[in-house]
């Protein structure tokens, strides 16, 4: 069974908001194969619509050390359509490499998903793709390095409530203080529609400059029960409170602050979080040292 997990504008919230979103993806697919909840998913409606959108963001370990680098972009097409890309290159040579295009119009629909994870980073080498247009699925993976390829085609009607790669963008368009269940997509290899919490923890305190401000903390939260089905013995690897935290700033404009979680389900816990540009040379120092 493989399985993997899955938006920044010109405005630094923005930036922050929109970089989450596909962050978000790569890590709930990882959950994909696992989770379900007892109660019933819908569209989530658009209170923020997505736009243009720049940004970048580091990968860590728990323990501060960078990882890897990651970009994201983000464009408005004809119509409502938007496409975005997350690219996450590591250090090791590994790629985490996620595409989702979707409309806004009143409620977020995913119209196509594609997902690249190779090298050592990751446990499962993959490439998934699902079209809703066509109705057409695609799933190529292999176990390690050193795997059989497998590979996988097939048709699949797509819910209008599925919503891999998005669930940052979710968390920024749910009013404040509510939690939510939305569906997602696990390749088992086959896909099939799993419910997901989007669950409300608490708040904390964060700081901008030498601002402090508050932050909601949520939790995407699976059953263990359903990850015993799917995997038997590797539910030993697994914490008993089996769940991954992003933190949304609880602003009346919101936006991505930090996600902590695995990008593949048996990989490592990764931090992500925003990384700013900075010039290599002052302005003033470039002023002195021309004259």
């Amino acid at each position: 069974m493989k399985a993997s997990l899955h938006t920044m504008s010109c405005r630094l919230h923005t930036v922050a908001g929109r970089c989450g979103a596909c962050t978000g993806f790569a890590v709930l697919m990882a959950l994909a194969t696992l989770l379900s909840v007892p109660v019933n998913a819908a569209p989530v409606a658009v209170r923020f619509p997505e736009g243009m959108t720049h940004g970048f963001l580091f990968v860590r370990s728990l323990a501060g050390e960078i990882l890897g680098q990651g970009e994201m972009t983000q464009v408005v097409k004809e119509g409502d359509l938007v496409e975005s890309q997350l690219v996450f290159r590591f250090k090791d040579g590994s790629l985490h490499d996620e595409k989702v295009a979707f409309s806004q119009q009143r409620v977020f629909t995913i119209l196509h998903y594609h997902l690249v994870q190779r090298g050592p980073s990751f446990p499962d080498q993959i490439d998934v793709s699902i079209n809703r247009g066509t109705a057409e699925y695609k799933v190529r993976s292999k176990a390690g390095k050193d795997g059989k390829e497998e590979v996988l085609t097939g048709a699949f009607d797509l819910p209008k409530d599925v919503y891999n790669g998005m669930f940052v963008t979710l968390l920024l368009n749910l009013p404040k203080g509510a939690s939510e269940t939305v569906n997602f997509l696990a390749f088992t290899p086959r896909p099939e529609v799993i419910k997901l919490e989007l669950l409300l923890m608490g708040e904390h305190a964060v700081q901008t400059g030498d601002l402090s401000r508050r932050a909601l903390q949520y939790a995407f939260k699976p059953d263990i029960g359903m990850i015993r089905k799917f995997f038997g013995k590797v539910i030993g690897k697994l914490p008993a409170n089996f769940h991954y935290d992003c933190w949304i700033l609880a602003d009346a404009v919101p936006s991505f602050v930090q996600y902590e979680g695995p990008l593949q389900l048996m990989g490592p816990i990764m931090r992500i979080e925003l990384v700013s540009p900075r010039l290599l040379t002052k302005p003033e120092d470039k002023n002195v040292s021309s004259k």
